[in-house]
């Protein structure tokens, strides 16, 4: 499958993990397997994956206060794909887009 993962997720909680024990997370098309997953990442960033696990996160409820009254909807749900590399792999996110960003400027 073409565009399994869509992009990074760098929140707090997810450096942490990155950190202590080689987790990286990805938003991903909700359409993608563990497999699809595995081997998009596997390719995009030359390294060796230990495991996948997925969560498929609720999307929130919103209310919108207008002229016309209130307006109620829902965000979309989404997939989460926590991946754990093999030791001694890592991926550098913030490098690949500075080295990217000098190389053009």
């Amino acid at each position: 499958m073409r565009n399994a993962l869509i992009y990074p997720i760098l929140t707090e909680k997810a450096t942490r993990m990155t950190e202590v024990q080689t987790q990286y997370t990805f938003k991903v098309n909700p359409r993608a397997n563990k497999l699809e997953i595995r081997k998009a990442v596997e390719e995009k960033f030359n390294v060796d994956v230990d495991s996948v696990r997925t969560v498929i996160c609720r999307g929130k409820r919103k209310r919108q206060f207008t002229r016309k009254g209130l307006i109620e909807g829902k965000k979309s749900n989404w997939k989460k794909a926590i991946v754990t590399l093999k030791d001694g792999a890592t991926i550098d996110f913030y490098g690949a887009t500075a080295s990217a960003g000098q190389a053009n400027g």
